[in-house]
Protein backbone atom coordinates (compact mmCIF):
# COMPACT_ATOMS: atom_id res chain seq x y z
CA UNK A 1 0.00 0.00 0.00
CA UNK A 2 1.47 3.28 -1.14
CA UNK A 3 0.46 6.94 -1.16
CA UNK A 4 1.94 9.70 -3.30
CA UNK A 5 2.27 13.24 -1.98
CA UNK A 6 2.59 15.79 -4.78
CA UNK A 7 2.90 19.55 -4.50
CA UNK A 8 3.84 22.28 -6.90
CA UNK A 9 6.79 24.00 -5.25
CA UNK A 10 9.57 23.33 -2.76
CA UNK A 11 8.23 26.31 -0.83
CA UNK A 12 5.21 24.12 0.07
CA UNK A 13 7.28 21.45 1.82
CA UNK A 14 6.60 22.64 5.37
CA UNK A 15 2.85 22.74 4.76
CA UNK A 16 2.86 19.22 3.27
CA UNK A 17 5.03 17.65 5.99
CA UNK A 18 1.93 16.84 8.06
CA UNK A 19 0.85 14.30 5.45
CA UNK A 20 4.19 12.51 5.66
CA UNK A 21 4.07 12.54 9.47
CA UNK A 22 0.59 10.98 9.52
CA UNK A 23 1.50 8.28 6.99
CA UNK A 24 4.61 7.45 9.00
CA UNK A 25 2.49 7.11 12.17
CA UNK A 26 0.43 4.47 10.37
CA UNK A 27 3.50 2.88 8.74
CA UNK A 28 2.21 3.54 5.24
CA UNK A 29 4.77 3.85 2.47
CA UNK A 30 4.78 7.13 0.59
CA UNK A 31 6.74 9.13 -1.92
CA UNK A 32 6.82 12.90 -2.20
CA UNK A 33 7.21 14.74 -5.50
CA UNK A 34 7.53 18.40 -6.41
CA UNK A 35 5.70 18.73 -9.72
CA UNK A 36 3.83 21.59 -11.31
CA UNK A 37 0.76 21.25 -13.51
CA UNK A 38 1.89 24.39 -15.34
CA UNK A 39 5.69 24.28 -15.41
CA UNK A 40 6.30 20.56 -16.02
CA UNK A 41 3.01 19.03 -17.22
CA UNK A 42 4.79 16.28 -19.17
CA UNK A 43 6.80 15.23 -16.10
CA UNK A 44 3.61 15.24 -14.02
CA UNK A 45 1.86 12.96 -16.50
CA UNK A 46 4.87 10.64 -16.68
CA UNK A 47 4.99 10.43 -12.88
CA UNK A 48 1.27 9.67 -12.63
CA UNK A 49 1.63 6.83 -15.12
CA UNK A 50 4.57 5.49 -13.11
CA UNK A 51 2.60 5.68 -9.85
CA UNK A 52 -0.22 3.65 -11.40
CA UNK A 53 2.20 1.01 -12.72
CA UNK A 54 3.77 0.76 -9.26
CA UNK A 55 0.31 0.31 -7.71
CA UNK A 56 0.05 3.46 -5.62
CA UNK A 57 -3.49 3.70 -4.27
CA UNK A 58 -4.07 7.32 -3.23
CA UNK A 59 -2.62 10.68 -4.22
CA UNK A 60 -2.46 13.69 -1.91
CA UNK A 61 -1.96 16.90 -3.88
CA UNK A 62 -1.20 20.28 -2.33
CA UNK A 63 -1.60 23.49 -4.29
CA UNK A 64 -1.80 27.23 -3.74
CA UNK A 65 -2.54 30.24 -5.93
CA UNK A 66 -4.34 28.90 -9.04
CA UNK A 67 -4.42 25.50 -7.28
CA UNK A 68 -4.87 23.50 -10.47
CA UNK A 69 -2.59 20.61 -9.49
CA UNK A 70 -5.14 18.38 -7.69
CA UNK A 71 -7.70 18.79 -10.48
CA UNK A 72 -5.20 18.18 -13.25
CA UNK A 73 -4.04 15.03 -11.44
CA UNK A 74 -7.65 13.86 -11.03
CA UNK A 75 -8.22 14.37 -14.75
CA UNK A 76 -5.30 12.09 -15.61
CA UNK A 77 -5.83 9.16 -13.20
CA UNK A 78 -8.64 7.18 -11.62
CA UNK A 79 -6.77 6.96 -8.32
CA UNK A 80 -8.47 8.87 -5.49
CA UNK A 81 -7.05 12.39 -5.22
CA UNK A 82 -7.16 14.34 -1.98
CA UNK A 83 -6.53 18.05 -2.44
CA UNK A 84 -4.83 20.24 0.13
CA UNK A 85 -5.47 23.94 -0.48
CA UNK A 86 -2.38 25.88 0.53
CA UNK A 87 -2.30 29.40 1.89
CA UNK A 88 -0.47 31.29 -0.82
CA UNK A 89 -2.86 34.26 -1.13
CA UNK A 90 -6.22 35.35 0.32
CA UNK A 91 -5.62 33.12 3.38
CA UNK A 92 -5.94 30.08 1.11
CA UNK A 93 -9.57 30.71 0.20
CA UNK A 94 -8.72 31.04 -3.49
CA UNK A 95 -6.98 27.65 -3.37
CA UNK A 96 -9.83 26.06 -1.44
CA UNK A 97 -12.46 27.21 -3.91
CA UNK A 98 -10.33 26.23 -6.89
CA UNK A 99 -9.85 22.68 -5.60
CA UNK A 100 -13.37 22.14 -4.31
CA UNK A 101 -15.15 23.36 -7.46
CA UNK A 102 -14.25 20.47 -9.75
CA UNK A 103 -16.38 19.68 -12.79
CA UNK A 104 -18.86 16.82 -12.63
CA UNK A 105 -17.25 13.35 -12.89
CA UNK A 106 -13.71 14.51 -11.94
CA UNK A 107 -13.88 14.73 -8.13
CA UNK A 108 -11.15 15.80 -5.76
CA UNK A 109 -11.71 15.17 -2.07
CA UNK A 110 -10.66 18.34 -0.29
CA UNK A 111 -9.52 19.10 3.25
CA UNK A 112 -9.02 22.38 5.07
CA UNK A 113 -6.42 24.98 4.17
CA UNK A 114 -2.88 23.76 4.96
CA UNK A 115 -4.29 20.61 6.59
CA UNK A 116 -2.12 17.98 4.90
CA UNK A 117 -2.31 15.84 8.06
CA UNK A 118 -6.06 15.42 7.54
CA UNK A 119 -5.47 14.59 3.88
CA UNK A 120 -3.27 11.71 4.99
CA UNK A 121 -5.87 10.64 7.58
CA UNK A 122 -8.40 10.43 4.75
CA UNK A 123 -5.90 8.34 2.77
CA UNK A 124 -5.55 6.06 5.81
CA UNK A 125 -9.34 5.66 5.94
CA UNK A 126 -9.43 4.79 2.24
CA UNK A 127 -6.68 2.19 2.70
CA UNK A 128 -8.45 0.80 5.79
CA UNK A 129 -11.25 -0.38 3.50
CA UNK A 130 -8.89 -2.90 1.94
CA UNK A 131 -6.23 -3.59 4.58
CA UNK A 132 -7.39 -5.02 7.94
CA UNK A 133 -4.13 -4.06 9.69
CA UNK A 134 -4.62 -0.41 8.69
CA UNK A 135 -8.22 -0.53 9.88
CA UNK A 136 -7.11 -1.93 13.24
CA UNK A 137 -4.45 0.78 13.56
CA UNK A 138 -7.03 3.43 12.73
CA UNK A 139 -9.47 2.07 15.32
CA UNK A 140 -6.70 2.03 17.95
CA UNK A 141 -5.70 5.60 17.00
CA UNK A 142 -9.29 6.80 17.42
CA UNK A 143 -9.71 4.99 20.74
CA UNK A 144 -6.50 6.51 22.07
CA UNK A 145 -7.48 9.95 20.80
CA UNK A 146 -10.81 9.77 22.65
CA UNK A 147 -9.23 8.51 25.85
CA UNK A 148 -6.62 11.27 25.79
CA UNK A 149 -9.29 13.91 25.16
CA UNK A 150 -11.40 12.70 28.07
CA UNK A 151 -8.37 12.46 30.37
CA UNK A 152 -7.12 15.93 29.41
CA UNK A 153 -10.54 17.49 30.04
CA UNK A 154 -12.06 15.51 32.93
CA UNK A 155 -11.00 18.03 35.56
CA UNK A 156 -12.87 20.83 33.83
CA UNK A 157 -11.55 24.00 32.32
CA UNK A 158 -10.59 27.19 34.08
CA UNK A 159 -10.89 30.31 32.00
Amino acid sequence: MKVAIIFGSKSDMDKMRGAARCLEEFQIEYEAHVLSAHRVPEKLEETLQDLEVREFQVIIAGAGLAAHLPGVIASKTVLPVIGVPLNAAFEGMDSLLSIVQMPKSIPVATVGVNNSYNAAMLAVEILALKYPAVKESLLTFRRNMKEKFICDNQEGVTL
